[in-house]
C-alpha cells in the first residue's frame, strides 16, 4: 500500500483524488458532534523549503487530508520580474513533501500547467486587492497582489478546502487573502504560520539561492533591521522606522537597493501613528539582483501606555 501523496496535473484527475477524499471522509466524520472532517491547503510556488514544510506540518495539524499546491502563477510576476527563472524543481519537491507529519495517501499534490489554471488564457475577470493593493508590494509591483488574489480564488474553489494555510512572511498577501476571504464571503478559515529562519534570521525563502555569498550576508540587513526598529518602538513609530532605516542602509552597499522600510496596521497596512498599539514593521530591499521581503510585529508601548491612562 502506498504512503505517497496522489500527483494530479488537470482538473479531471484533481476532482477524482477530491472526491477519494470525501469518500474516505464518510468513515471518519463524526455526526453526533466530534470533530468534523476537514481539508486543509496550502498554495506554494514550488522550490520548497523548511518554511514551506511547516506551513504543511501546520495543515497536516489542522486537518485530516491535505493539498498542497505547486504553480508558479505567471499572473502575479511584472515584465521584468523573474517568472522564466523562478526555481522549479518538482521532483525534488515531491520527496521533500513525503514523510513524517507531512503528506502520505490520501494527501494530493496538484502541479498543473498554465493551461490548465487559465484555461482561456489571461483570464478576462480578476481579484482587485483594493486599497491593499496600492501601496507597498503593490505599489512596488504594481498589480502583483491582484494576480496572487486571482489565483488564490482559482485555486480555493478548484480544491475545495476548509483550511488555507499561509505563511506570515508575506504579511500584505496573507492581509490581501483575508480581506478577500472576508469581503467575497469565501467559505475558508485562513491560517496563518509564522517566518520561519535560518539560524542567523535570514528569512528562508525561494529567491535566497539567487543570492551570492556576499549578497547573503548583505540579505541579513533585512532581519538587522527588524530587531533594530523593534529595539526602538518604546520611542514610538517615528523611532522604530529611523532605527531600521539605518540599520538596513548600513548593511547594504551600492549594488543593493531600499524598495521601503514601513511600520503599519497589520490589518490595514495604513501607516502607524501614536494611535496604533500593534503595528507591524516591513522591509523589502533589492539585494544585488534578488528583491527580498521580512516583516515583524512590534508592540508600540507609547500607545498602550496612553490607552490605560484612558
Amino acid at each position: 500500500m502506498t504512503t505517497s501523496p496522489v500527483l494530479v496535473q488537470d482538473r479531471e484527475a484533481l476532482e477524482d483524488a477530491l472526491d477519494a477524499q470525501d469518500e474516505a471522509a464518510l468513515a471518519v466524520d463524526d455526526p453526533a458532534g466530534g470533530r468534523p472532517y476537514l481539508r486543509a491547503v496550502v498554495m506554494t510556488m514550488g522550490a520548497l523549503h523548511d518554511g514551506h514544510l511547516a506551513l504543511v506540518r501546520r495543515a497536516r495539524e489542522l486537518a485530516d487530508a491535505v493539498v498542497v499546491t505547486i504553480f508558479v502563477n505567471p499572473l502575479q510576476f511584472g515584465p521584468s520580474e523573474d517568472l522564466a527563472r523562478y526555481p522549479r524543481d518538482l521532483d525534488g519537491d515531491l520527496a521533500l513533501l513525503t514523510g513524517e507529519g507531512l503528506l502520505g495517501a490520501g494527501d494530493v499534490v496538484l502541479a498543473p500547467t498554465v493551461d490548465v489554471v487559465y484555461p482561456d488564457g489571461d483570464p478576462v475577470v480578476h481579484v482587485g486587492a483594493g486599497r491593499l493593493g496600492d501601496v507597498l508590494e503593490g505599489a512596488a509591483r504594481p498589480g502583483h497582489l491582484d494576480g496572487v488574489l486571482t489565483v488564490v480564488l482559482k485555486l480555493l474553489h478548484l480544491t475545495r478546502p476548509d483550511v488555507a494555510v499561509f505563511g506570515a512572511k508575506d504579511a500584505q498577501q496573507l492581509a490581501a487573502v483575508r480581506r478577500m476571504v472576508r469581503d467575497l464571503d469565501v467559505p475558508v478559515e485562513v491560517v496563518a504560520e509564522p517566518t520561519v529562519r535560518e539560524d542567523d534570521g535570514l528569512a528562508l525563502s525561494s529567491r535566497n539561492a539567487y543570492l551570492s555569498a556576499a549578497e547573503r550576508a548583505r540579505a541579513l540587513g533585512l532581519s538587522a533591521a527588524l530587531r533594530a526598529g523593534a529595539a526602538a518602538a518604546d520611542a514610538g513609530p517615528d523611532a522604530v522606522r529611523t532605527a531600521a532605516r539605518a540599520a538596513l542602509d548600513a548593511a547594504l552597499t551600492a549594488d543593493d537597493a531600499v524598495d521601503y522600510v514601513a511600520l503599519v496596521d497589520p490589518a490595514t497596512f495604513a501607516d502607524a501613528d501614536d494611535a496604533t498599539s500593534d503595528a507591524l514593521l516591513l522591509v523589502a530591499a533589492r539585494v544585488g539582483a534578488t528583491r527580498l521581503i521580512d516583516n515583524a510585529p512590534v508592540a508600540l508601548r507609547a500607545a498602550a501606555t496612553a490607552g490605560g491612562a484612558a
